[in-house]
């Protein structure tokens, strides 16, 4: 499980998008998989993100499945209701804020609004059974989790985002997750100060 919030790691979600939406531009589904989304800040914020870079039009055409081992049951829930108190949200800034949130009528809560929650679906996963939840996703996300595997875990798990990946799709880590050496022939990074990386096909 990885613990998340919401707007965290801009650096990394902001140079993903860039490159993801014009790579997607045309298509009638876009897939994104945000792996280890924790009670969902991270795939919310994606979500918001592309909403922001998209036409009205082509955000319609955009799932987000966010997934988790959750051990407890608890995180299915909170993804699908989009209800986060308040101190969890202090980051967002506050245009993106007004737009994307409301109240409910819970004091100290806000409820994401319904055209950024329809675009998440919850999955309950396993990282380390090594099956992905489908194919030809366009972008993957993958923070702060796969520093709790071992380090075969960790190759074999992004050996299968690689297979997981539309042609030419996107892996983005943690700044301080490195690809490791016996990966680094499956992908191409994009930028030097991001961990964000290109598919190689083949």
């Amino acid at each position: 499980m990885a613990f998340t919030f919401f707007f965290r790691d801009m650096q990394i979600l902001d140079l993903a998008v860039r490159h993801v939406v014009p790579f997607t531009m045309g298509r009638s589904k876009v897939r994104i998989w945000d792996a280890g989304c924790a009670m969902g800040p991270e795939p919310y914020s994606l979500a918001i993100l592309f909403a922001e870079s998209m036409g009205h039009f082509a955000f319609k055409n955009l799932t987000v499945y966010a997934t988790d081992i959750d051990e407890t049951d608890t995180f299915g829930t909170v993804i699908r209701n989009g209800i986060y108190p308040e101190d969890e949200l202090k980051r967002i800034p506050e245009g993106i804020f007004r737009k994307y949130f409301k109240t409910n009528g819970k004091p100290g809560f806000y409820e994401v609004t319904d055209l950024i929650r329809k675009r998440i679906t919850f999955l309950k996963h396993d990282l380390l059974s090594l099956q992905p939840i489908g194919s030809d996703f366009s972008l993957i996300v993958c923070k702060n989790v796969l520093l709790h595997f071992q380090p075969h875990e960790r190759r074999e798990v992004i050996q299968m985002f690689h297979r997981s990946l539309t042609p030419g799709g996107y892996l983005a880590m943690e700044q301080t997750q490195k690809m490791p050496r016996e990966s680094s022939h499956l992908y191409e990074q994009i930028a030097s100060d991001g961990q964000v990386f290109k598919k190689v096909n083949g």
